[in-house]
């Protein structure tokens, strides 16, 4: 299958050690995270730097992939992404983290589903975009043998379903 080139959406302050467990199963190429100190520098920089890096960061992409915290349905730059990324016509799917244990802060609670309260139409078809909830006990294993067919269900039901 082909390793697919996504862009990860996610609440940094709270989830990054998480994302960076996903980001380490191998199963995306050249996907790199930002380096806090770059992202430090778009933040400071204002709306519109973090609006250009968002939007460059994104642009090849074939799908964005939120991952799923206690608070990741509430950050604005989340929403943002999530938006982007349907007007785009990217894959776009969720995937829990929670269950992912921090070395900082141990495990999460359930987040809302970011994608609640959203429409998302394809022409006369409401599409829901899925959230997929790892198995709890070894979340890890089950996101790392599904991640690449969740990535590709997304974009096939971005692109071919209307």
């Amino acid at each position: 299958m082909t390793k697919r080139q996504v862009f990860y959406s996610f609440h940094y302050d709270k989830d990054v050690m998480r994302v960076q467990q996903v980001r380490n199963i191998g199963a995306l190429d050249d996907n790199k995270p930002v380096a806090p100190n770059n992202w430090e520098q778009v933040k400071r920089a204002g709306d519109a730097s973090i609006h250009k890096w968002i939007d460059d960061n994104m642009r090849w992409r074939s799908c964005v992939v939120v991952l799923v915290g206690e608070q990741t349905a509430s950050r604005r730059w989340v929403k943002y992404e999530i938006k982007k990324a349907w007007e785009d016509g990217k894959g776009l799917l969720a995937v829990r983290i929670h269950n992912l244990k921090c070395p900082r802060n141990g495990f999460g609670t359930t987040g809302p589903n970011p994608f609640d309260g959203l429409h998302f139409k394809q022409g006369d078809r409401l599409i829901v975009p899925r959230i997929h909830s790892p198995n709890a006990l070894n979340p890890h294993a089950d996101i790392a043998a599904n991640l690449e067919n969740w990535i590709e269900e997304a974009i096939h039901q971005r692109r071919y379903q209307t």
